[in-house]
């Protein structure tokens, strides 16, 4: 059943989400980041809504042929390009790999490739703006609002067709979630895992394609305008450029690891994932960048390599709390951890077939600091990237503060849904692993 507190929610998301957006992309473009002066000017009178409306850059014929490419090219990678990067790069996991084992007991394979879509695109990246020069390389800087209005067009066509989808013609009808609000179910999906095809699975394609892939390019269009503007490229944005770089190799370095997380393995695929995928992420997770174009920082020798560390640290600690959860399942719990044997709490599910699952829980390494030390160093990232833009303005700062908002609300639907899962074993082990986020604190 959906409790008033998330319909009030859901209705606020799907009414303002876009309008936030709109909100962030249109004060860098017209009031140079700020986020009170539009605000101020309408209460003043100095503008009209209709003013600000009509100095926005409309979608364009050109725009949409872009975008459209885009994603057609991202589709073709995924689908008709078997992976050969695990081939290559030893200790890398690609190729046909299982995910999860679904609430209905299915076990879904996956054509892991993201890895090799990042290479070739950002391989054909360079070759454009080194040698053929067929487009500038700041392209996406220079359409950035008319892709806004593509990325909103495919957001919306994708969740609605995925919710028609789970109602007509489901991939798996046993892990399908219909709760009888509309609004709920365009929001949070009705299907599992939607799919076309063998291989073409909606959750898995826009969770990193084409928005992540597409992350670092933004970076570098942002990168490429700033020295169109000022005849160089400052240290705060090669930082940005670098730290989130990491990130996104990262993730598709580990992308068979992710068929494990909580987007893979308990989000159903509505407009959360559709529209976020496409719109709120590209644009909002690339706040730096876009800043730094309007309020380039050329930081001190001593705060750029503090920053730097802080996002290394930030990653080691996120990297290597996700290894030892991820060796520790794949060893079944026989391995070492800090130089010792783990320790775990054995537990125990029922899958809705009625199957009984037996599981282990980790309380050792950074799992026995805090039950999810992962987010933990995935602000400390976060942090790092708003750092470098200084402290001017407050809107390179939301991705920090929306991230935080973000993954405490995970920490706490995820340990809603593994007390259900769990019960009296995930009572135990939480009194083990007392803290969530930082040990002592929180």
């Amino acid at each position: 059943e959906v409790d008033w507190f998330s319909l009030v929610s859901i209705l606020f998301l799907l009414a303002f989400a876009p309008l936030i957006v709109y909100y962030f992309i249109m004060s860098c473009d017209q009031y140079q980041c700020s986020l009170t002066n539009p605000v101020t000017d309408l209460l003043s009178g100095n503008q009209h809504l209709s003013d600000i409306w009509n100095k926005t850059p409309a979608l364009t014929y050109k725009a949409a042929g872009i975008y459209a490419a885009w994603v057609a090219f991202q589709v073709v990678l995924y689908v008709f390009v078997p992976d050969f990067c695990h081939k290559f790069f030893p200790g890398y996991v690609g190729g046909v790999q299982e995910g999860a084992v679904t609430p209905a007991g299915v076990v879904n394979k996956y054509e892991i490739n993201g890895l090799q879509a990042w290479i070739i695109t950002h391989v054909l990246w360079f070759a454009n703006a080194y040698y053929f020069h067929y487009f500038s390389p700041t392209i996406i800087f220079d359409n950035w609002i008319p892709f806004l209005w593509c990325a909103n067009i495919l957001g919306y066509v994708v969740s609605t067709f995925a919710m028609i989808k789970g109602y007509f013609f489901p991939t798996n009808a046993k892990d399908c979630k219909f709760t009888g609000n509309f609004f709920y179910d365009y929001m949070m999906g009705i299907e599992f895992n939607p799919r076309v095809g063998k291989w073409f699975d909606f959750k898995l394609f826009f969770n990193g394609r084409p928005g992540i892939v597409a992350w670092t390019l933004i970076n570098l269009s942002y990168a490429a305008k700033q020295q169109e503007l000022y005849g160089h490229v400052t240290n705060s944005m090669i930082l940005v450029n670098v730290l989130q770089g990491i990130y996104v190799l990262d993730f598709f370095w580990n992308e068979a690891w992710y068929l494990k997380t909580i987007d893979i393995c308990h989000d159903h695929f509505g407009w959360y994932l559709g529209w976020g995928d496409c719109v709120w992420l590209p644009y909002l997770y690339t706040l730096q960048g876009l800043y730094l174009v309007y309020h380039p920082v050329q930081l001190s020798t001593a705060n750029a390599i503090g920053i730097l560390v802080l996002g290394l640290v930030g990653y080691y600690v996120f990297r290597m709390t996700n290894h030892q959860k991820d060796l520790f399942r794949r060893t079944n719990g026989n391995c070492k951890i800090w130089g010792r044997k783990p320790d775990y709490i054995e537990c125990s599910y029922v899958s809705v077939d009625g199957t009984k699952y037996y599981s282990k829980l980790l309380t050792s390494g950074f799992w026995g600091w805090a039950r999810h030390f992962n987010y933990t160093g995935d602000l400390m990232g976060s942090l790092a990237y708003c750092l470098a833009c200084g402290f001017e303005h407050i809107l390179p700062y939301f991705y920090f503060v929306y991230m935080t908002v973000l993954l405490i609300h995970r920490c706490v639907r995820d340990e809603h849904r593994c007390y259900s899962k769990y019960g009296k074993d995930w009572k135990s082990y939480t009194a083990a692993v007392p803290y969530r986020l930082i040990p002592g604190l929180f």
